[in-house]
């Protein structure tokens, strides 16, 4: 994941959304706080996305290839995702 301040993103934001099309995600900063991230709109990332911008998941891949490494979980709908994602962490750490 790549870091641009926003005055870098508005030299050529054209540029940037070309990296974010071959797979990159761009945190774009103020002042050095992350204020938007760029991800790309492929399937595989498209389910991450809302709770990146939520800022309740950090990406720490670059490509979206990475991200399907990233494990599925079926998931009721009366029963929260990141409910799920502690407990299954908690039993890994037993």
């Amino acid at each position: 994941m790549s870091q641009v301040s926003v005055r870098e993103f508005s030299y050529n934001p054209s540029s940037m959304f070309a990296r974010v099309e071959q797979g990159e995600t761009i945190q774009v900063t103020r002042h050095g706080k992350i204020i938007a991230v760029l991800l790309p709109g492929a399937s595989g990332l498209g389910r991450y996305a809302p709770l990146v911008a939520r800022g309740v998941l950090r990406l720490k891949a670059t490509t979206t290839g990475d991200l399907d490494r990233i494990p599925r979980y079926g998931v009721p709908a009366d029963v929260s995702p990141l409910d799920l994602l502690l407990s299954d962490r908690e039993e890994d750490d037993r």
